[in-house]
């Protein structure tokens, strides 16, 4: 059970490094709350693709990294409680 634990706070460690460089890495969405309320356009050919670019992968890759963080947050804390 030691080991487990020690793996898996390894991997959450690796995991908290990688979303923290993911998150410098993405550039700043200008426009903010303004673009919210009027709306962005969204019918040119890049907002149809922009998963595709680099910017797109990086916000995939984030929530990806994310959804592992939050997973092994809830399954160290319950491994702890025992």
């Amino acid at each position: 059970m030691d080991n487990l634990m020690n793996i898996l706070t390894i991997v959450y460690a690796l995991c908290c490094i990688v979303i923290i460089v993911l998150v410098l890495l993405q550039k700043s969405e200008k426009g903010g709350a303004s673009e919210t309320i009027v709306g962005g356009s969204g019918s040119n050919f890049y907002e149809k693709n922009k998963g595709r670019t680099k910017e797109g992968r990086l916000k995939k890759y984030t929530i990806i990294f994310s959804i592992v963080f939050v997973v092994l947050t809830v399954v160290l804390t319950i491994l702890n409680l025992r």
